[in-house]
């Protein structure tokens, strides 16, 4: 039990390593007839693809979807989707150096720790490579959901400096190497994170993730909550350590009046004044913007010296060579944006099966 796969009725397994031949994922639970080609998916694995600036590791992947099975004359079968992205830019040489030791930060202790050995070359299964993947199944999670659902995210926060929380321009995000939903934050982020990068250090960053026109219904009371679900999602990507929903951790700072979300009728519609739930209550969705925010600590793998220990039981030091992202926040973006397709997809799903 490796515990390699996510999901109820749509189920994703990912496969693959870093520096392996390749990676790969069989998507299950999708219904058949749906138009999906690999240029449904590109786009989205274009937006993840490393060495797109200076900001992001220089690894150069070109990241090219192969669908393997599922689908015939341009439409899902219903059976299971293999898709395939080949590795071509590995260099392993990068990690000769410090095979025997272990990474302040990594997974290359506790992976010894559990398995007994590990794959040294960037990593291995427990590197952000695999994410890729994510994001392909993202892409036909996107696929299943009704159309009026639009899901975007942003970078938010990097280190202490910080998109206003009253500005959300979403439009700005493709238009700058941050994802940023502000370009004038957007430039504050470029001359911060150029000081980081040429000192040979990295940053962590806040990333929020919005799913707009979600119906209230989905989702369950006990056990298959909506915001359980995602912050689950969520917390399984690379590096993550914090997730909250709507107000998250501020809302210990509120009273019951001012965290209310409180209710009215328009046209004869139920709204609310405010999302401080995040638009989840009781673990289901209210109709409100599903708001979802996490936060991603700095690459561990930097030029500074560490003090760190090898396999061996000797105290020595470290330098992590190699190409790497000075914020790994930025590449999480898109992969924020895929789990998020993916959790809904099931969700909706499993409504449809159970409601009808």
């Amino acid at each position: 039990m490796s515990h390699n796969t996510f999901g109820h009725l749509f189920r994703v397994t990912t496969f693959g390593e870093s520096h392996g031949p390749a990676l790969g994922c069989v998507v299950d639970g999708c219904p058949p007839g749906i138009d999906l080609t690999e240029a449904d998916i590109q786009p989205y694995l274009d937006k993840r693809r490393p060495g797109q600036s200076k900001y992001t590791t220089q690894r150069q992947e070109a990241d090219q979807v192969r669908i393997l099975s599922g689908t015939f004359e341009g439409k899902t079968t219903g059976t299971s989707i293999g898709l395939l992205i080949e590795n071509t830019d590995q260099r392993s040489k990068d990690y000769g150096e410090i095979k025997d030791k272990y990474r302040p930060g990594h997974a290359d202790y506790t992976y010894d720790a559990k398995y007994g050995f590990r794959d040294y070359r960037g990593g291995g299964r427990s590197s952000a490579r695999e994410t890729a993947m994510r994001v392909a199944a993202g892409a036909i999670a996107r696929k299943i959901l009704p159309p009026e659902i639009a899901i975007k995210a942003g970078l938010v926060r990097m280190g202490d400096k910080a998109v206003p929380d009253e500005v959300r321009d979403w439009d700005a995000v493709d238009q700058n190497p941050f994802f940023a939903p502000d370009a004038a934050t957007a430039e504050e982020f470029a001359a911060y994170l150029d000081d980081i990068r040429k000192k040979g250090s990295s940053v962590g960053a806040v990333i929020e993730v919005v799913a707009s026109g979600v119906p209230a219904g989905w989702g369950a009371p006990v056990y298959g909550k909506l915001d359980a679900e995602l912050a689950s999602a969520m917390m399984s990507i690379n590096a993550v350590k914090g997730v909250e929903i709507g107000a998250g951790m501020g809302a210990a700072e509120l009273t019951g009046e001012e965290n209310a979300d409180e209710m009215r009728f328009d046209d004869g519609k139920p709204v609310f004044t405010s999302n401080n739930n995040g638009g989840v209550l009781g673990g289901i969705s209210t109709g409100q913007d599903v708001v979802v925010r996490f936060s991603v600590k700095p690459t561990s793998s930097i030029l500074t010296p560490r003090a760190t220990i090898d396999k061996d039981g000797n105290e020595t030091e470290i330098v992590t060579k190699g190409r790497h992202d000075p914020c790994v926040g930025i590449r999480a973006v898109p992969i924020g944006e895929a789990m998020m397709a993916c959790v809904l997809a099931d969700q909706f799903l499993r409504h449809r099966g159970q409601c009808g």
